[in-house]
Parts: C-alpha cells; structure tokens; sequence
C-alpha cells in the first residue's frame, strides 16, 4: 500500500513516499542535524491540548531518525523542491547515513548563502548540495526532469508502459527554470509534483508561487485538478500570492507546514470549505492511499482523541487514525 509520511520538521518540509513498487522517495529535508529531545508524558501532551495550543511545532521529528525507525536504510531518490536550505537542512547527513541512488535537479540555481554566526543551517550541507548537484558523488544517477517529463520509474514501467512510481512534473519547464534563475525567485522556480495513487492525488508544490500554478493547472491539469489533499505550498504561509490555483485543483484535505499562524493563509482555505490540519495540531502525519481514498493518521493522540473518525486501535509508525478522504474518483 502506498504510503506518504508529512512529517513535522519545523519550519521547513520533508517528505517521504513509499511506493507500491517498494522504492522510497523523499522530497526536501528540513532537521535533519536535529538532536531529537522527545520525552514528553501523554499525560503532558493531553494537558497542552485542553490550552487550546497542541504545540507540535516545538517538538520536531528528525526524518533521519524516522526513516531508520520505519526500516529504510535507503532511498532510491531526493527531490530537491528548489534549494533553500530550509529543504536542505540535514543532506549531507541523510546522504552519509541513508544514502539516495537518484537525485532530481530542476535546473534553479541561487548563490551561495551565508553561514555565519547565529545562521542555523549548516554550510557542510550546502555544500554536499553542491558536489551532489555536479555529480561528483559516486553512486547517485543527478536527472534533471521538468514539467510534463515521462520517464521510466517515476511514471513509466520497465516495459515502458504507463504507471511507474506515479510521479508526475506539472512545473517549472525550462523556460521557467531559465527565467527564475535570471531573476533570483526561487519560490517561482519550485517543483510542483502530481503523486497519483489509486486513493487519488496528493501534491507536493515545495513553496510554489503564483506563475508555477498557473503553469500547472493550464497545461497539466489531468495531473493536479481535483485532488485529494494538496501539502500546502511555503508550508501554509500566506506570501502575498493568489490562491485562485484552488478553484482548480479542489484539495479534499490540506496539510499545512510550521510557520508563526498571524503568517497562516487559513482565510483562503476555509473560505473554500477545505478542512486543514497543520504540523502544530497533528505531529506527523500518515497518508495511506487505497481504492477507497486516503487513510489519515496523526501523531498527537490529543489531537487524534477529538475527530470523530479516531479509532486508537487503528495504529501507524506511532500515528492514530482519525478518518479518510474519499478517492473522488468513485461514487
């Protein structure tokens, strides 16, 4: 069964998928260098919640961590969504200590930031980054696919049929890549990418802006348009940017990142009756995709207790399940 793990990085995105196929994508990485320090009591936890401020946000998870604990000790890619090191933070440890065969560049290119003093990213990853990137590091195959790209194992079968790993590029295209890399906007340069599940489709946008959605809902809405769940893009922040992109793609579900909520685009998303749950509510957060739709498993069992789809003896990698979204595409 298809599995997608949303986990709660702070402020920043990681992303894991496990395939039918059995091969393991992870898109970003954001704490990755994080000294995880997680003893809270369910007792703590339940009390934290009755405040009205579930606090997730200040207990991250690292994904290195997690993927040793789900029992990956590989991945057969990384999709770096545009390089911002809230995306990067923690490669090179991920590459050291969990390794990746696959590496997927857009093509975007930004100078080198600064690490100075009181920077909390490291420039050991930027750097790895970098020597990945150029493929100077044996072992790991750097492709370089835009929009509308098909191609064997992520949309393809060996034998070249349709299918594959179900990911498909709705932008940016070259002339995008081109452009944001004259202009220096990196959000505007994001992937966007399509997961077609037999549960429905889940998007991934990075931080896509205004120009990428309108790019992928006019010339690849057959990948995005009525989706099931949408990863917000900049992790839910509003960014001064349109959200017209949600009339098209119709999200049943919207999982929002860690970000301060005054920053929080919710007005645009409840004003389109599209249910939320944030990182801060939820923890982690499990997709399952099946023929009936999209299970939904959260890590905070306070926040869990209150839906009413909640069933504790229905357990995931130390999520609850709270409910499913139906696949849209049965009656």
């Amino acid at each position: 069964m298809p599995t997608v793990h949303f986990l709660n990085v702070g402020a920043g995105d990681a992303i894991i998928i496990e395939h039918g196929s059995n091969h393991a994508t992870m898109i970003d990485i954001c704490s990755g260098n994080l000294v995880e320090k997680r003893t809270e009591s369910l007792a703590s936890l339940l009390e934290e919640s009755l405040k009205g401020n579930f606090q997730m946000c200040d207990k991250p998870t690292n994904p290195i961590s997690y993927l040793k604990k789900i029992g990956r000790t590989s991945l057969f890619r990384f999709i770096l969504s545009h390089p911002d090191m809230d995306h990067l933070n923690g490669f090179k440890a991920l590459r050291e200590q969990i390794g990746f065969a696959n590496f997927w560049d857009s093509g975007v290119r930004r100078e080198k930031p600064e690490f100075g003093e009181g920077s909390p990213y490291s420039e050991d990853d930027w750097d790895e980054y970098v020597a990945v990137r150029d493929g100077n590091r044996q072992g790991i195959t750097v492709v370089t696919p835009k929009a509308g790209a098909s191609f064997q194992f992520a949309n393809k079968k060996e034998d070249g049929s349709a299918g594959g790993d179900g990911l498909y590029i709705a932008s940016p295209d070259q002339a995008r890549v081109d452009e944001v890399n004259e202009n220096a906007d990196l959000n505007g340069g994001s992937y966007i990418i399509a997961y077609h599940t037999a549960g429905g489709r889940i998007i991934f946008p990075g931080d896509a802006h205004d120009h990428g959605w309108e790019h992928a809902t006019t010339h690849y809405p057959n990948y995005v348009n009525d989706c099931s769940i949408l990863i917000a893009p900049h992790h839910g922040r509003d960014s001064d940017r349109s959200f017209d992109f949600l009339d098209k793609i119709k999200p049943k579900l919207a999982l929002f990142g860690c970000a301060p909520s005054q920053h929080l685009a919710y007005g645009a998303f409840s004003s389109r009756n599209i249910p939320i749950i944030t990182n801060n509510q939820a923890g982690n957060v499990i997709l399952d995709a099946d023929n009936h739709g999209i299970d939904v498993y959260v890590e905070n069992l306070s926040f869990a207790f209150k839906h009413q789809g909640f069933d504790q003896s229905k357990q995931k990698h130390g999520c609850y399940y709270i409910g499913c979204v139906p696949n849209p595409n049965q009656s």
